[in-house]
């Protein structure tokens, strides 16, 4: 639609306030960037369209990431939390993830609050349907009111209404999530720009009214005492219990006798679905032979009735929902409150990225969060964070920001994004790092606020109870390092507690802490010792007690440095590589690799193809 009007222009202008949205306009404008979030509804800005929870397994390091970095998410998630659990408590420190219940209505507030308090950040409902693009570069967007808003870089971040389509049995509408006003213009603009997209689904469970469930037959699912948050060290007060019920051979037999009616198998839906969140028609015919599956039952906020039944997502007709549901022990009587649903929506093909989440082929343009085929708040607002960050270090002249694999749990997402691309909605899992001892929560602020910092998101207020924590770490390594525990029938009783010997003279605590069995709690008890912190008394043991597998981990990232830095010039002639396979040279010249390790990562370069490659750039001097 041409413009009837030119509107104010900014630096960077942000589409979507979602949760990618946010924390990119949020980290632009506090650059200095001036700034405008564009959201189709004032009233939804930091919406959760599914569960109200931040964080879980993986997803938990990318909060802890993008609050060490300056990212808003952690403080949010903090400021409304329910009910905080730490994930794979059992397992060790590398897979263990915090996930905080969240009350809805108040993260949204509080994203607001954070926008419309932020210098340079302006926020406007309008519906942005076209992007004008001159000479492979971005110039600014246009909207359904006939405005153009002139922007050096834009960052698109559409979540899921994007083209929406909400599916509920044989009924179907344009809708984003939540039933709200769908993206439905800029898919042809994006198209016509030559932006590859594809087409993905996702879904939500129902909700049902606390009053209609009997929570006394359901096994309650209480939260960690003390309540560990994200961004605040002191401890947070669980406000909530959750509770866990199961579907049963009732269940599974209503679903399989209504098959043929749901979209999923009827062939109403087009898209992909996640894997790794399918629907609960999905599981039952994926998992044939499995009894039953857990459904974890969660409130919606403090001041709700609204419970949300996580993991019976479905686009089942209406009245089989409710016959799922109440054959469920415990919500028999089940009063819905939300239909489940499921949505389709265009997404873009990832690889055509950079690692800065810029468009190779159209200067200025930015992808984030679903837009670029992930799944997630967490993994949304990760991207977002990258994406604001890069928008207005690139309008301000300065050096782009990636993080490397090695780095973060966010260079890890971005980089599987761009390099491989995703079939299916992508989700972060602890899995997917080859780094997972080195990229721990618990070290999240080690590692990244320095970075925070150096690109100007870490106050100073922020800055200095960092340097504090890490002092107080440091200085208990160094005490555990040099004190010793001098030989006693305690000590001696301790070591044999675990299988050992006992020991002649004095021992090094550290030397005493890297036996496995023998905990910290076990040498503070020894020597009736109270740590001042406990959260630098956590770190200290761990990197104590994990020292040798750090460093061996530390090993591998100087021995990949050299692949992984070695810089690739953007004019190389591929075709003309001897010896390199035609598919690995159709890759390479399609995505533009600025380094040899991300080509060596892209789906078809074997590792044939990168040794021809360095070959290449050692005998051309490149």
């Amino acid at each position: 639609m041409a413009h009837t009007y030119t509107a104010e222009a900014y630096d960077v202008a942000v589409v979507g306030a979602g949760h990618a949205g946010l924390e990119a306009a949020l980290a632009s404008a506090r650059l200095g960037a001036k700034t405008a979030l564009f959201t189709l509804s004032l009233d939804l800005v930091g919406n959760m369209p599914c569960n109200p929870s931040v964080g879980g397994s993986g997803k938990g390091h990318l909060v802890f990431e993008i609050d060490a970095l300056g990212g808003e998410m952690g403080r949010a998630a903090d400021s409304v939390m329910l009910q905080s659990r730490m994930l794979n408590l059992s397992k060790g420190p590398a897979v263990q993830s915090l996930r905080l219940q969240a009350d809805r209505r108040a993260y949204q507030a509080y994203m607001k609050r954070a926008v419309e308090r932020t210098a340079n950040l302006t926020l406007v409902q309008c519906e942005i349907t076209a992007l004008r693009i001159e000479n492979g570069r971005i110039c600014g967007v246009e909207s359904a009111f006939g405005a153009f808003f002139p922007a050096k870089a834009v960052v698109l971040a559409t979540g899921t209404s994007l083209g929406g389509r909400i599916i509920v049995g044989g009924h179907s509408r344009e809708a984003g999530p939540d039933n709200s006003i769908p993206a439905r213009l800029l898919s042809d603009s994006l198209r016509e720009a030559g932006v590859r997209l594809l087409r993905f689904k996702t879904g939500t469970p129902p909700r049902v009214h606390a009053d209609s469930i009997d929570f006394s037959v359901l096994e309650e699912q209480r939260g960690d005492e003390p309540a560990q948050l994200f961004s605040t060290r002191a401890p947070g007060e669980n406000r909530a219990v959750c509770h866990i019920a199961y579907t049963n051979e009732a269940t599974k037999a209503i679903i399989l006798e209504n098959l043929s009616r749901s979209p999923l198998y009827s062939g109403q839906i087009k898209g992909t679905g996640p894997r790794y969140c399918p629907s609960i028609e999905d599981k039952i015919v994926r998992f044939p032979d499995k009894e039953r599956h857990q459904i974890f039952i969660e409130p919606m906020g403090a001041d709700t009735k609204e419970m949300y039944l996580q993991g019976l997502s479905s686009s089942l007709p209406e009245d089989v929902q409710k016959a799922v549901v109440r054959s469920i022990r415990g919500l028999e009587n089940a009063v819905f409150m939300r239909t489940a649903y499921a949505i389709e929506y265009d997404c873009c093909d990832a690889t055509q990225l950079r690692p800065t989440l810029e468009f190779r082929d159209i200067a200025g343009l930015y992808g984030a969060g679903q837009f670029n085929g992930s799944s997630g708040y967490e993994e949304a607002a990760a991207q977002g964070l990258v994406a604001g960050i890069n928008a207005a270090r690139t309008v301000q002249g300065k050096d782009e920001f990636v993080l490397l694999r090695s780095e973060a749990y966010i260079g890890a997402l971005i980089d599987d994004l761009v390099t491989k691309g995703t079939n299916e909605p992508y989700r972060i899992m602890t899995s997917r790092s080859e780094y997972r001892l080195l990229l721990r929560q618990d070290n999240a602020k080690a590692r990244l606020t320095p970075r925070g910092r150096e690109i100007g998101l870490v106050d100073d207020t922020h800055w200095e109870a960092f340097l504090a924590e890490q002092k107080a770490v440091e200085d208990e390594l160094s005490r555990l390092r040099g004190e010793t525990l001098p030989q006693s029938g305690a000590r001696d009783a301790l070591l044999v507690k675990y299988g050992y010997e006992p020991v002649a003279g004095g021992i090094r605590k550290a030397e005493l802490l890297r036996r496995p069995g023998v905990t910290l709690a076990d040498i503070y008890a020894l020597e009736g010792y109270t740590p001042p912190d406990a959260f630098a008394a956590r770190r200290a043991e761990i990197e104590i007690k994990y020292e040798g597998y750090i460093q061996k981990q530390l090993a591998e990232v100087a021995r990949q440095s050299a692949a992984e830095h070695r810089r690739i010039p953007p004019d190389v002639d591929y075709s003309r590589i001897r010896g390199l396979r035609l598919e690995a040279a159709q890759k390479l010249s399609a995505m533009r690799p600025e380094t040899v390790g991300r080509a060596s990562r892209i789906s078809g370069v074997s590792p044939a193809d990168v040794a021809v490659l360095l070959l290449y750039l050692k005998e051309q001097k490149l």
